[in-house]
């Protein structure tokens, strides 16, 4: 039996995520369940947290829940990376969850919560590819994707608005990245992007914003790369260019069903290792967390992290 971990973000979701957990910790106070639970205190410190609980379990297996948002479950990847014993899973208490949808997570609290208390089968475990990012001299892991360009303006904009607290508040997270991007849309200059993939150049003239995806969904729901399996050993790659401001908003529209792979002003490639490189430096998101600007690199890594999923039973009830 794995030992059982919690790295819980309280403040997911404009402090929604506590709600969220009061009832986790009261449903497994009913059932007896032995577990340790750790609480972020500031950026960066789901993957401290990881990375210290990885260290001081040796080689016992271990079943490491984030409980927050997409942005704990990017910490937390990235400290689980080199420790082979962790197996994440996914509560999902913030505003976007991309990465329960993009994985077979139950989007119900509760649910995921069953997921991981239950007695868990070999297929339960699903070992999955993570891009890692280079740039300014450092390495970030990615699960769900990157994206560089008009995307990381708007969701480091995103973060950034008191809108997005009072969006959360009324059970509306997901419409803060539209209202930014409208906003922000008046005013974005495009540039042009030099794409270098698995040694192959490619030009692109008035780049709105290029995304390297390892699962599907961003941006709350979005269905960026269609396509995209976590376990391919390849990555997704999304260049949006050479296209007028109004058609953009068509392509953002079309983008929740997979609709804008169908504009010729999309175009869709895939790789094991990218190099983005732009003519003025553009935003860069891993995850939709603020990760720097461009020039920067790109790798596969394939089977980097083993995750707690229903994508196996999901699969047998299709069956």
């Amino acid at each position: 039996m794995e030992r059982l971990y919690f790295i819980v973000n309280l403040q997911a979701k404009n402090g929604h995520c506590r709600k969220v957990w009061e009832k986790l910790e009261k449903e497994m106070g009913k059932q007896k369940i032995d577990y340790h639970a750790f609480f972020t205190e500031y950026s960066g410190h789901a993957a401290d947290l990881a990375d210290s609980i990885g260290r001081n379990e040796g080689n016992n297996p271990v079943l490491l829940i984030a409980v927050g948002g997409d942005g704990t479950i990017h910490e937390a990847a990235n400290g689980a990376a080199g420790h082979p014993h962790l197996c994440l899973g996914f509560i999902p208490g913030g505003s976007g969850n991309d990465f329960s949808r993009g994985y077979a997570i139950p989007g119900s609290p509760m649910q995921a919560l069953g997921l991981a208390l239950r007695n868990h089968r070999p297929q339960d475990f699903h070992a999955i590819d993570a891009g890692k990012l280079s740039l300014d001299g450092r390495d970030i892991y990615f699960v769900n994707n990157m994206g560089a360009g008009f995307d990381a303006h708007v969701a480091k904009e995103s973060n950034q608005t008191r809108m997005k607290a009072m969006l959360n508040h009324l059970g509306m997270g997901r419409l803060v990245y539209i209202f930014i991007l409208i906003k922000e849309l008046i005013g974005y200059q495009q540039t042009d992007l030099e794409l270098k993939v698995d040694g192959v150049q490619y030009f692109y003239k008035k780049v709105w914003f290029v995304t390297v995806s390892n699962q599907k969904y961003y941006g709350g729901g979005m269905n960026i790369a269609p396509d995209a399996s976590p376990d391919d050993g390849l990555l997704d790659i999304t260049v949006v260019h050479n296209l007028a401001k109004w058609k953009l908003l068509l392509v953002f529209i079309t983008v929740f069903w997979g609709g804008h792979i169908r504009f010729r002003e999309v175009s869709s490639l895939r790789g094991k290792e990218i190099f983005i490189e732009t003519e003025r430096p553009v935003a860069v998101h891993a995850d939709g967390e603020e990760a720097g600007t461009t020039p920067l690199g790109v790798k596969v890594q394939e089977q980097a992290l083993k995750i707690l999923t229903e994508r196996q039973a999901l699969i047998e009830r299709a069956g």
